[in-house]
């Protein structure tokens, strides 16, 4: 029987997050936690910043779906954009401080 919140996941029980691009329930270590500082959304690679969470998988089409639904203020429920330069920055490659 499978547990509330829990994945099957290699035969052991996972936590499980939601993509807040595609909305697809998968296991949370495959998926980015990112964090609100202020009015950006940053990359929370160690998962220890404090405050709400969104879970992202790591890919740039996730990130647009996500932008163009406007996901960002609703999981961080905060009113207004955020800006999310950092997070597009780190899955395009490109070196930069994501904190």
């Amino acid at each position: 029987m499978r547990q509330h919140g829990k994945l099957e996941y290699g035969g052991h029980a996972v936590p499980q997050r939601t993509c807040v691009g595609c909305r697809v329930r998968t296991a949370k270590s495959e998926l980015l936690r990112l964090v609100r500082v202020e009015d950006q959304v940053v990359l929370d690679l160690r998962g220890r910043l404090p405050g709400r969470g969104a879970s992202l998988h790591p890919s740039l089409s996730c990130l647009e779906l996500a932008e163009r639904r406007r996901a960002f203020p609703r999981a961080f429920r905060v009113p207004g954009p955020l800006d999310v330069s950092r997070v597009r920055a780190h899955l395009e490659g490109e070196p930069r401080n994501v904190m």
